[in-house]
């Protein structure tokens, strides 16, 4: 656990500073694009039931409300929005959540409370036993998972009984397996996806 801590810390800074440029371009054109905050701070399960405050750019209009998910091309995403979704770079903030001890670079991604009362008990405890992280093989499997779900006719239906419990299978697979190797392949394969898309 330390070193996977110390690894996550150098990563984090070193990233954080070779990001400040992009970050603060981002800043001001969510600022120019929409009225309302930079960020977007939501409610997160973390490593043993901790809650926690994960940091996103927004890429929403504000005060909007309804259902946790969202959907194809959702109305509430501003034009700024769709960029930073598509490229996954509202995400970034989050290494401030790494930086904090909220979070990983790599682990199980934490959901919302509303969705973690539906993890199996003894699922719940092994998932949750580790650092949630801000990527793993489930968020690079349901990348596009907006897209997956524009179809459905009950979406959030069929994340908690379709989706969800794929998402816990890689999560206890990674339990199971972690280690620091396979924290940087899977970094790696986060990138590769990003610069692809």
């Amino acid at each position: 656990m330390v070193a996977k801590r110390l690894f996550d810390l150098c990563l984090v800074i070193l990233g954080l500073i070779a990001l400040s440029p992009l970050l603060l371009l981002i800043a001001i054109w969510i600022k120019l694009d929409s009225h309302g905050n930079v960020f977007f701070l939501q409610t997160r399960v973390g490593q043993h039931g901790k809650l926690f405050k994960i940091i996103k750019f927004r890429t929403m209009t504000m005060n909007n409300s309804g259902i946790k998910l969202t959907i194809g091309q959702d109305q509430r995403i501003t034009r700024a929005g769709y960029f930073l979704r598509k490229y996954k770079l509202d995400e970034l903030p989050q290494l401030f959540n790494v930086l904090k001890g909220d979070m990983s670079l790599v682990g199980p991604r934490p959901e919302v409370p509303e969705y973690v009362a539906y993890y199996p008990e003894e699922i719940k405890d092994l998932v949750l036993s580790v650092p949630v992280g801000i990527t793993d093989n489930a968020s690079i499997e349901f990348r596009d998972e907006s897209e997956l779900l524009a179809t459905s006719q009950q979406p959030e239906t069929d994340y908690i009984q379709k989706i969800l419990p794929i998402k816990l299978a890689y999560h206890q697979q990674y339990v199971s397996e972690r280690s620091l190797f396979l924290d940087l392949s899977l970094i790696m394969k986060t990138l590769t996806r990003v610069f692809i898309r």
